[in-house]
C-alpha cells in the first residue's frame, strides 16, 4: 500500500586478484606487480570496509542500448587508502559487458580530477552473467571520508537488461547512445542527459585501519526518498558525519529499498528477512546493523508477525557476531496516499513496544518514533519534520533520527559518545 513507484516514474525523466592499473595506458608489467605488491600488503595489513552502498531494487529493459558510458557520483563514509568496486546484475535475465571502468575524487557536476582506471582479474573487460555480480581489484587512490567519488562505467553493448537502484536521490549522468567509451574522461562535457538511479553498482569498499561499517537496513525513509536530492541528507548519510566526527574510520552503508517490508517481498524487491545475506550479512568490515523497517508491513502483517521476522533478523546478524540496533516505526497518520487505520496504529505501537524492550533481541534500540512525532498528537508525524505526504521526513527529519542515535549503541567504541 505504501508503493509510489507508479506515482512518480513520470515524473522522474569470490577472491579477488590483487592487480592494479592508473588511467590511461596500461603500465608496464613489471611495474603493475610492484604497484600490485603495494595494494596487496596494504589489504592485508588494513582489511576491506564498505564505504558506500546501495541495494539493487529493480530490473528494466532498454532498447538501442550501446557504447554508452554512465557516470555515478557516490558519497563516501569512511576514509581509506585504496579501493574497489562491487558490481550486480542480480535481476537481469542476459549477462552485460562492462568494456571499461574508473574511479575517482569528483569535480563538480560530471566531472573527475583523475580517473583511475579498474581490472577485473587483472583484465580491463568484465562479463557479468544474469544474475552474477563483480568486484573490482583494487587500485591504489587515497578516498578521504566524507567526500564524493565518481563511477565510471563504459558499457559496449548491445545492453537489453539494466539492474539498478530506483529513486537514488542523486543524479546521474549518461552519454548519448553510440558515443562511446567516456570512463576516462576527466571533463563532463560527453554526459548530455541525466537520471535518477544507480546502476548495476552496488559498493564501494576501502582499504582502513581498524575499521568498521554499520548498516542500516530500511525501506525508503532509510532510503531518503523525499530528502533534498544531490545534497546527501539521507539519515545514514547524517549518522556518517556524526561517526566520523568522533571516530575516524566508521563507514555507513545504506541498505534502504523503496517499499521494503520485512514479511513479504516481490522478484525484485525481496523481503528483509530474504535480502539479509546479500545486502547486510556479506557487507565488507559490517560490524552493526541498525533495522529500521516496519512501516510497509502494518496494512498486512499482525504485529507478531512483524516481531517475529525482526526476531529472525537480529538472531541471524548475532549468528555473525554482529551488534543490532532496533529503530522503533515513526507515525504516519492521514499518509497522502492512505492505509493508516486505528488497527494499524495499534500494531505500530505494539512493535515499538517491542523495540523498546526486546528482551535481548535487540543490543540496543533508536526511538525514531519519539524523535519525529507530533506532540499534540503522537500517531502524526511532526510538522517541523514532514516532507508533505505525512510519513516521510523531510531533511529536519532525517537529521533528527541520526541525532537521536546513542553512537554508544552502535559498539564502535573510541570516544564516541
Amino acid at each position: 500500500m505504501y508503493s509510489i513507484r507508479g506515482g512518480l516514474a513520470a515524473l522522474m525523466p569470490a577472491a579477488v586478484a590483487i592487480v592494479t592499473v592508473v588511467a590511461g595506458p596500461v603500465m608496464p608489467a613489471g611495474a603493475g606487480q610492484q604497484v600490485g605488491r603495494q595494494v596487496g600488503r596494504q589489504v592485508g595489513q588494513r582489511g576491506w570496509t564498505g564505504t558506500w552502498a546501495t541495494a539493487a531494487s529493480e530490473h528494466y529493459e532498454v532498447a538501442g542500448m550501446s557504447e554508452v558510458t554512465v557516470r555515478m557520483p557516490v558519497h563516501t563514509s569512511v576514509g581509506g587508502s585504496s579501493v574497489r568496486i562491487r558490481l550486480t546484475n542480480a535481476y537481469a535475465t542476459e549477462p552485460v559487458t562492462i568494456g571499461h571502468a574508473t574511479v575517482g575524487r569528483r569535480d563538480g557536476g560530471s566531472a573527475v580530477a583523475h580517473p583511475y582506471g579498474l581490472r577485473f582479474d587483472g583484465k580491463r573487460e568484465v562479463t557479468i552473467p544474469a544474475g552474477g555480480e563483480a568486484v573490482s581489484d583494487p587500485v591504489g587512490l587515497a578516498v578521504p571520508a566524507l567526500t564524493d567519488l565518481v563511477v565510471s562505467l563504459y558499457l559496449p553493448g548491445p545492453v537489453t537488461h539494466i539492474t539498478d537502484h530506483w529513486w537514488a536521490q542523486q543524479t546521474v549522468y549518461w552519454t548519448d547512445y553510440g558515443a562511446g567509451d567516456h570512463a576516462a574522461d576527466t571533463a563532463g562535457d560527453a554526459f548530455t542527459w541525466t537520471t535518477t538511479s544507480w546502476p548495476f553498482l552496488s559498493g564501494v569498499d576501502v582499504t582502513a585501519p581498524r575499521a568498521g561499517s554499520v548498516v542500516a537496513l530500511g525501506d525508503s525513509i532509510t532510503d531518503g526518498s523525499f530528502s533534498t536530492a544531490d545534497t546527501n541528507q539521507r539519515w545514514p548519510d547524517l549518522l556518517s558525519a556524526r561517526l566520523n566526527a568522533c571516530r575516524p574510520g566508521a563507514g555507513v552503508l545504506n541498505a534502504g529499498i523503496t517499499s521494503n517490508r520485512i514479511t513479504a517481498g516481490t522478484a525484485t524487491n525481496p523481503s528483509a528477512l530474504d535480502r539479509l545475506d546479500r545486502d547486510v550479512l556479506s557487507q565488507s568490515g559490517a560490524r552493526t546493523l541498525i533495522l529500521f523497517e516496519g512501516i510497509n508491513d502494518l496494512g498486512g502483517a499482525t504485529a507478531e508477525q512483524i516481531i517475529a521476522g525482526m526476531t529472525e533478523i537480529a538472531d541471524r546478524a548475532h549468528q555473525r557476531r554482529m551488534r543490532v540496533v532496533g529503530a522503533t516505526i515513526t507515525p504516519y497518520k492521514d499518509f497522502t496516499w492512505g492505509g493508516w487505520t486505528e488497527e494499524t496504529e495499534a500494531r505500530r505501537q505494539q512493535v515499538n513496544a517491542f523495540v523498546r524492550d526486546s528482551g535481548g533481541v535487540f543490543d540496543d534500540y533508536a526511538d525514531f518514533d519519539r524523535s519525529v512525532r507530533d506532540p499534540a498528537d503522537p500517531r502524526r508525524l511532526g510538522a517541523a519534520y514532514d516532507s508533505g505526504d505525512h510519513l516521510h521526513p523531510n531533511d529536519a527529519g532525517m537529521k533528527a533520527f541520526a541525532d537521536s542515535i546513542d553512537l554508544t549503541a552502535l559498539g564502535l567504541g573510541r570516544g564516541c559518545s
